[in-house]
Formats: structure tokens, C-alpha cells, sequence
């Protein structure tokens, strides 16, 4: 069966506080998908002639009000995924990209669709956390993150 791969792009805003390692998550709210449950800072579908970097950029310029320089972006991992209920026929691809420096204060620019922003101490992740999410910065906590990995399969 032919399908078509959707290609979304999640940005882990990471710093360093209080001698801890910490990832900037918000509270999903208002979406219909994974609402309550925390997720990656800023993250959403490459569109049509964009690359994944550019992509990265404008999701956080839209989600946290913020500027990334795609340059400053540092791939994490692609994760082929697919997508339950649905099956083997609705398949993504996600590219994990980390950030370290950016322009501005995060803040939540979406108030209909997240209900917090924090930083969280990679080792102290809150619960639940997005699991196809949660497989990455638990990885990443590790400190061992896999370029490419598989979920839902």
C-alpha cells in the first residue's frame, strides 16, 4: 500500500542550571493530541519547500517566541514512526534537533495549546511525557542518542 510519510520537526531547547542538564518541555492543551501530556518546547510539521532546519526555526519562532539561527540547530536523530490507531499506512518521519543558543525569552506564544512552559532537569522529567517524545530525551538523558530509531512498530 502507498502512503505518504509526514516529516515534522521538534526542537529541544537544552541549558545548563544550577549544575543540572535541562530540556524546556510544554503542557499540551486544547490540540486533540496528547493534550496533558508534556512535549517537546516547539515542534510541528515541515511544510512544502522548507528544509527541516527552517522548519525548526519557524516552529519556535511561532511556539516561543523566540530566533534560532538554523545553524545553531544540532541534529539529534530521526525517528520513523507510525501512528496508532491508525496503523502502518499513516507513517512519519521526525527529525530531533537540540538547541543550545538562541534570541529572546521562551514564552508561551500558543496560550490555546499549552498550558505551561518549563525547564526540566534531564534526569527529573515530569510525567507523562509524549512516549514517542520520551524515547528521545530519555536517550538523550542516557546520553547515548541512536541517529535513527523506530516507534510504534
Amino acid at each position: 500500500m502507498r502512503f505518504q510519510v509526514v516529516p515534522a520537526a521538534y526542537v529541544l531547547l537544552r541549558r545548563v542550571a544550577d549544575g543540572a542538564e535541562q530540556v524546556l518541555l510544554q503542557l499540551r492543551s486544547g490540540t486533540g493530541y496528547m493534550d496533558d501530556h508534556w512535549a517537546a518546547a516547539a515542534a510541528g510539521h515541515v511544510e512544502a519547500g522548507e528544509s527541516v532546519f527552517e522548519a525548526a526555526a519557524r516552529e519556535a519562532a511561532e511556539e516561543l517566541g523566540i530566533a534560532i539561527d538554523p545553524a545553531d540547530l544540532v541534529p539529534l536523530c530521526a525517528m520513523h514512526r507510525t501512528v496508532e490507531p491508525h496503523g502502518p499506512v499513516d507513517e512519519r518521519v521526525d527529525f530531533f534537533l537540540e538547541c543550545r543558543r538562541w534570541t529572546g525569552t521562551p514564552r508561551r506564544v500558543e496560550a490555546g495549546k499549552t498550558a505551561d512552559l518549563r525547564w526540566f532537569a534531564l534526569d527529573a522529567l515530569p510525567a507523562p511525557v509524549v512516549p514517542h517524545e520520551l524515547q528521545v530525551i530519555g536517550a538523550l538523558a542516557d546520553g547515548a542518542v541512536p541517529p535513527i530509531v523506530t516507534h510504534g512498530f
